[in-house]
C-alpha cells in the first residue's frame, strides 16, 4: 500500500487555479439576470415586509388598547368598591375588543 503524498507547492497552486477557472466559466455559462424579473421580485418583497410591519403594530396597538381598557376597568372596580357599589359589567363592545385583542396576541405569538 502505498503511503499518502503531500502535494508540493506548487501543485497546490495549479488545483487552486483549475478551481478558479471553473468557477469563473460556471459564472460566465450563467444565464444574465432578468431586470423585470427582479424588480417584480423586490416589489414583493418590500410589500411583504410592509404587511408584515403593518400586522405587528396592529398587534401592539391592539395589545395596547387592551390593556388601557383593563386599567380603566380596574379604576372602575375600585372607585366602586370604595364607593360600596357594584362593579359594573362591561359592555358587549368592551368584551368583544378584549377577545380582539387576546385572539390577535395569540395569532401573533404563534
Amino acid at each position: 500500500m502505498k503511503r499518502y503524498k503531500e502535494p508540493q507547492f506548487q501543485e497546490r497552486i495549479a488545483a487552486a487555479a483549475r478551481a478558479r477557472t471553473t468557477v469563473l466559466e460556471q459564472l460566465r455559462d450563467k444565464p444574465p439576470v432578468d431586470e423585470t424579473a427582479a424588480v417584480e421580485r423586490a416589489e414583493r418583497r418590500l410589500a411583504r415586509e410592509a404587511a408584515a410591519r403593518e400586522k405587528r403594530q396592529n398587534a401592539i396597538l391592539a395589545a395596547k388598547e387592551q390593556k388601557a381598557a383593563q386599567r380603566a376597568r380596574a379604576l372602575e372596580t375600585a372607585a366602586a368598591s370604595a364607593a360600596g357599589q357594584k362593579p359594573v359589567p362591561p359592555t358587549d363592545a368592551e368584551r368583544k375588543a378584549a377577545r380582539d385583542a387576546r385572539y390577535l396576541a395569540r395569532k401573533n405569538r404563534a
